[in-house]
């Protein structure tokens, strides 16, 4: 990994759950752009020092084929948060999946899991079917307002694949 003074650096969470943080590069001790790097938070203002792991990468002044240089770009980090709901009784499980703090309007998917009667009782396996089934949905109902955000943004229907 190479960097120099300006590029923008991203760093995933080191939890599941935690924020992506992002920050600007102020100082690169090495002439040849290695870490470590000093880095200024977005979130946060604090200048640290930063080892990189496989979790961070570099988004550089200038991206390749670009004459755009960066201060013109604008970069956010951002997080949304799924929670998923999970009921069952007598051999049915339905799960709700709901984005939390996400776009303005509620995001949510159902999905129903159902054993079969001779199968045993594993309400894992049902809460997985339905949890997933739930995901399915509101990646579906995700791509269908993004898919309705774009047509209004270009003045015509747009399609998304999915």
């Amino acid at each position: 990994m190479r960097a120099a003074v300006g590029d923008r650096i991203v760093t995933a969470s080191g939890v599941v759950g935690g924020a992506v943080r992002d920050g600007v590069v102020t100082e690169c001790p090495h002439g040849d752009g290695s870490p470590p790097y000093r880095v200024k938070w977005s979130d946060t203002g604090e200048e640290t020092l930063v080892f990189p792991g496989s979790d961070t990468f570099v988004d550089p002044d200038t991206p390749m084929g670009s004459d755009e240089p960066r201060a013109a770009r604008q970069g956010r980090a951002l997080t949304w948060d799924v929670r998923i709901t999970v009921v069952e009784s007598g051999g049915s499980t339905t799960a709700e999946a709901t984005v939390m703090n996400g776009p303005p309007e509620s995001l949510r998917g159902v999905g129903h899991a159902r054993k079969s009667p001779g199968d045993p009782e594993v309400p894992l396996i049902g809460d997985e079917i339905a949890a997933a089934r739930a995901l399915r949905k509101l990646a579906d109902r995700l791509l269908a307002v993004a898919e309705s955000d774009v047509s209004e943004a270009v003045g015509h229907r747009a399609h998304l694949h999915k």
